[in-house]
């Protein structure tokens, strides 16, 4: 089977299983299904060989399983596979969230935009109707207050003119598209700015929020929110892992199902890890903010001292102070984007915690909690901070032993298995216990393992590829842990949700694929080949000895019966010749213009007739 083939058999399986959840009216999304499918087949239990082409009774069973899955809405372990998939797809870093923002505000200035560009404005009235979609455009992009309002149209209108007078939109007009676009933009931030000055001076700022006081209450609500959502993470892992420690070591016969609370235990410290990744985003938020507020003041007192009541100022001097507020308050927005999509993240992961927090309520855990002693992590990790608790290394000359004081940037290392004790993981089936690396790291294979006792150190390095096999084996039987302890290079058949070594920080976003296809012209330019060519000199020989016995030889034909009448026959005719002749000649005659003369006319007075004489002046053409 081809690996298109294979891919079309994957996707029509996870579209079936979609649609038989729909049926049964349940929900998922098609990257849900194909995570759990990838769960599915990994999982030992099911029998599935990776290596061999599913038949159809594989498929049917395939099917049968991952819907089994993801119809048991009280599975802690679905829960955590759907937070791990809606974080996956909703969570991106700093930059590429601001990014998006910003081209989704473009594309949606774009209409208005190239009305703007494009216009061909003549008359009085269209160029009045361009100058307010200028407006327009400009409260749009700056965001400080709303276009329909007079109050913020009037002010925006006022600051423009003082910058871009409308005697000037010829000269605009005349520009090209890209430089027309450039000065919008100019005139945008320019305009910001001297709003925003006019606002601090009181003598305007109608429609802008005061984005600074805003997120000086917000940032900490925020903060505050997420940190109570660390706590309650916490306390319900705590009380997880102090009942599974007391039922794996027999103390206790009775209580709930192990197995749903190791879930249940995983679903919350992912969670947590998810709410720590929210907070540190909202401490740089914050860091953010107050550098912004340094720098907002620092600006307006440098305008301040610029303008001084001044009637008139050099543009070259406050034009930039203006930009520079402007994308100041750019910042500020930002900030408020952020924070608005950092909380709606929360607000949205709590869903995913609530099943486990339903199965497993107080009334349900209070009576199994007697006698149980509810370790924090702090806890755990001082009471194994004592020199005494630490690792010989002397005990382990072959293996390579890391410790604060002889390790520069000991805090920074990249501890496998999100710093859980790499021990407990495999000892006891999956249990997260939280690793103190001042017992000592241990270095192998370029992987940095921390452990949670010094007993847990020594019986792990006694047998290294041992337990990170049984690691890897119960990642397979709880896939969600795949990317809670980072094992995304065990698993190559997983996509990593995400590649950040950083405690609580996703550094890159998830690689994201398609099949794409491309087809290139063969010969982009007109071919240029000349056929009769030969490079081979013996060829050339050839044919030169092929024409010269030619001319010796002698076409002989003859006719048989049978090819009587069938013969292939010729003729040539000449067409008729146009021909055309033409014959021209010039000639001319020329006869004597007439002239007479009268004489006598007058007469000779009352007494004397009066006598006409004519006299004839023609003179011969051989004589002009």
């Amino acid at each position: 089977m081809s690996r298109a083939q294979a891919e079309s058999v994957i996707k029509n399986i996870i579209r079936e299983i979609a649609q038989e959840c729909a049926s049964k009216g349940q929900a998922v999304s098609e990257t849900l299904v194909a995570f759990m499918v990838k769960a599915v087949v990994l999982d030992p239990s099911n029998e599935f060989n990776v290596d061999r082409t599913l038949t159809k009774d594989d498929v049917q069973k395939l099917i049968r399983l991952c819907v089994d899955r993801l119809m048991d809405t009280r599975s802690p372990a679905l829960d955590t596979v759907k937070m791990q998939v809606y974080f996956d797809m909703n969570y991106t870093t700093r930059s590429d969230f601001l990014d998006e923002h910003r081209r989704v505000l473009e594309s949606r200035l774009q209409p208005v935009l190239r009305e703007i560009t494009d216009s061909r404005a003549r008359t009085r009235e269209e160029l009045e109707s361009l100058y307010r979609k200028i407006v327009s455009a400009v409260l749009l992009r700056s965001g400080l207050g709303s276009p329909t309002d007079i109050a913020v149209v009037r002010e925006a209108t006022a600051a423009l003119q003082s910058v871009f007078p409308q005697t000037e939109l010829g000269t605009f007009m005349s520009l090209t598209k890209r430089d027309k676009e450039r000065q919008l933009l100019e005139l945008t931030m320019i305009v910001t700015g001297i709003r925003l000055f006019n606002k601090e001076c009181g003598k305007g700022g109608e429609g802008i929020d005061d984005l600074p006081a805003i997120l000086n209450e917000a940032v900490p609500a925020t903060t505050q929110n997420v940190d109570a959502e660390i706590h309650a993470a916490l306390r319900c892992a705590n009380k997880y892992t102090g009942l599974i420690e007391k039922i794996q070591s027999g103390d206790s016969s009775e209580g709930p199902s192990v197995q749903l609370l190791k879930e249940a235990l995983i679903n919350s410290r992912q969670h947590e890890a998810f709410l720590r990744v929210i907070l540190n985003d909202v401490i740089s938020c914050a860091q953010q903010v107050e550098a912004l507020e340094q720098q907002l003041a620092a600006r307006m007192e440098q305008l301040q001292a610029t303008v001084q009541s001044k009637t008139a100022v050099p543009t070259a001097q406050v034009y930039p102070q203006f930009i520079h507020l402007s994308q100041l308050w750019s910042g500020f927005q930002d900030e408020m984007v952020l924070l608005s999509v950092l909380s709606n993240i929360l607000a949205s992961l709590d869903p995913f915690t609530r099943g486990h927090r339903d199965l497993f309520n107080d009334e349900v855990l209070i009576p199994f909690l007697t006698g149980v002693t509810i370790k924090s992590d702090e806890e755990r990790i001082q009471e194994t901070s004592n020199p005494e608790c630490r690792v010989n290394p002397k005990d382990f000359r072959e293996l390579d032993w890391l410790f604060p004081e002889t390790t520069k940037n000991f805090n920074k290392l990249p501890l496998q298995y999100r710093g859980f004790c790499a021990w407990a993981l495999a000892k006891y089936d999956r249990l997260l216990l939280p690793a103190n690396p001042e017992i000592g790291v241990l270095r192998y294979k370029d992987h940095y393992y921390a452990f949670s006792s010094k007993k847990a150190a020594g019986e792990f390095a006694n047998n290294i590829e041992g337990f990170i096999h049984q690691v890897a084996e119960g990642a397979k039987r709880s896939p969600e842990l795949i990317q809670l302890l980072e094992l995304h290079t065990q698993f190559a058949t997983i996509t990593p949700y995400s590649q950040g070594k950083d405690q609580g920080r996703m550094i890159e976003k998830p690689v994201t694929k398609c099949d794409s296809e491309t087809q290139t012209d063969t010969h982009i330019l007109e071919p240029n080949i000349v056929k009769s060519y030969e490079w081979n000199e013996w060829e050339l020989r050839r044919k030169a000895i092929k024409l010269a016995n030619l001319r010796t030889r002698v076409t002989h034909s003859m006719q048989t019966n049978l090819s009587n009448m069938r013969r292939d026959t010729a003729i040539q005719v000449w067409p008729p010749k146009e021909q055309e002749t033409q014959t021209k000649e010039d000639n001319y005659t020329n006869v004597p213009k007439p002239q007479v003369f009268l004489a006598g006319l007058r007469g000779g007075g009352m007494t004397e007739p009066t006598v006409m004489t004519k006299m004839d002046l023609t003179i011969d053409v051989d004589q002009t």
